[in-house]
């Protein structure tokens, strides 16, 4: 199915429904169990994040991204990463198949920008720090900012060199800018960072720390003075900052970032990282929504980030990298046309306008209150519906429920159930651990086995191909009807 006949469905499919993703009511970090209310966004700040899916969440159903990897070398050591070159099967930040040079990168945004129109969000996250290697990021953005002007710019960073790069960066119109900011006290940063490489000079332990520290927080209010969104990302490491981020949350937030993204140690011992070889867990999921949950500030809090590959490419929760290697896109013409790509995000904006305003018109109806809340888990390919087997899927989006709306609170990845028949069971063990406090899972369709497992386990499987929201809240119905 092109990209163009998925949009239509959707279109379709809109009619007489409700909306997919549900505007968050709470407050702090898009907690639920907060009552205040989430500051809403200006207009222009709409305007600037609506097709960047990164930073809207409801964005994140309908534009994919991609990150090109021209940026190898890295000024700060992590206990949580290794930097692979060459490798195709992990999916996590770090991880590339291929180093390209900024001229190859921007012949492959190109390509994709043809192959995939909904691609907006170009950015460079490494494999190492972008700002480490400024040259080829820079001569990277430079590139495609000229072929590619409707394409947004961002890249991810470290912190340590940001303040020497911002007027650069602004001059790019670079509008969005990630900084990892895992502590904001250089004793708990000693626990996670064994050096850090400033000015030609390694500095270990809390010395190091502490440059690193006073750099993040000096760039962080270079950027809201020169007007670029910050997101910032720190990884959830249990008995290590789980804890101490609420604080990071609340010095972030003074300091003018925008989003939050609160992501969970990824620590496996193939992994070859310190933290995997040593034992240190990541956290479950239900530890980390309860972070989410609890953190504090009135900012806006990122649920959907997928940990991308710095090669990834396409929506959040897919990875198409595969069908773009150098041997492929390097023989590919690139057949970039503005006015198509711009034709099918008129098309996206215009379903994405009568999806708000069935929800809008849903909502104003019903008010319920007082509801109780259950979560659900989603196999979807994007677009907000319900559109994706469920042997086939390789994460579940997880959405809290009530008699009002069906709200994104996050995403599980699991190991996909269809397998050729090896290693099912095992598989489908991990699924309902993983799924164990949901009360529903939504699929377009699922087997007679895995069927018969899930309710077992008290999950209730529910087959359609509709909105996600709509089939979230005709379960919730039912399910108030039985168990009210």
């Amino acid at each position: 199915m092109s990209p163009t006949t998925e949009l239509l469905t959707t279109k379709e499919a809109v009619a007489g429904t409700q909306a997919p993703a549900a505007a968050k009511k709470s407050g702090g970090c898009g907690c639920s169990s907060t009552s205040s209310t989430e500051p809403s966004l200006d207009e222009k700040l709409k305007q600037r994040i609506e097709k960047h899916p990164c930073y809207s969440e409801e964005a994140h159903h309908h534009y994919a991204r991609m990150h090109v990897a021209v940026a190898p070398a890295c000024n700060i050591q992590c206990n949580y990463c290794n930097r692979k070159y060459d490798c195709a099967n992990e999916s996590r930040p770090g991880v590339v198949s291929e180093l390209l040079t900024p001229e190859e990168a921007a012949h492959k945004v190109l390509v994709v920008a043809s192959k995939i129109p909904q691609m907006t969000v170009l950015g460079i996250a490494g494999p190492g720090d972008p700002l480490a290697n400024p040259e080829k990021t820079f001569r990277t953005f430079e590139l495609i900012a000229d072929k590619a002007p409707d394409i947004k710019l961002c890249l991810s960073t470290n912190g340590l060199m940001l303040t020497e790069h911002v007027d650069k960066i602004k001059q790019l119109n670079v509008d969005h800018v990630t900084i990892t900011i895992n502590m904001v006290d250089p004793e708990v940063g000693t626990k996670i960072y064994p050096w850090v490489h400033y000015k030609r000079k390694r500095y270990r332990g809390i010395e190091g720390v502490k440059i690193l520290h006073e750099k993040q927080m000096e760039g962080l209010q270079a950027l809201r003075e020169a007007d670029i969104l910050c997101k910032v990302n720190s990884v959830m490491i249990p008995g290590i900052n789980d804890e101490h981020l609420v604080e990071v949350d609340k010095v972030i937030r003074d300091n003018g970032a925008f989003l939050h993204n609160i992501m969970p140690l990824i620590s496996a011992p193939e992994h070859g990282t310190y933290f995997g070889l040593n034992g240190q867990r990541g956290p479950t999921p239900k530890e980390l929504k309860a972070l989410q949950d609890n953190c504090s500030g009135n900012m806006k809090m990122m649920r959907h980030c997928r940990q991308c590959r710095a090669d990834a490419v396409g929506l959040l929760g897919e990875d198409r990298s595969q069908e773009f290697t150098k041997e492929s896109f390097l023989e590919m013409t690139p057949e970039y046309d503005i006015e198509k790509r711009q034709e099918v995000h008129a098309q996206i904006a215009k379903v994405r306008e009568e999806q708000k305003a069935a929800k809008d018109a849903r909502i104003a109806a019903k008010k319920a209150a007082n509801t109780p809340k259950i979560l659900v888990a989603v196999a979807t390919k994007g677009g907000g519906m319900v559109n994706q087997h469920f042997g086939h899927a390789r994460e579940f989006q997880i959405f809290e429920v009530d008699g009002t709306q069906a709200k994104f609170v996050g995403h599980r990845k699991v190991d996909q159930y269809c397998q050729g028949g090896f290693g099912e069971e095992e598989s489908l063990d991990g699924m309902l651990k993983m799924l164990e406090d949901c009360k529903a899972v939504l699929v377009s369709k699922i087997g007679h086995c895995p069927q018969e497992s899930l309710q077992k386990a008290g999950i209730e499987p529910v087959e359609a191909y509709d909105l996600i929201d709509k089939v979230a809240l005709e379960f919730y119905q039912k399910w108030i009807s039985a168990n009210g």
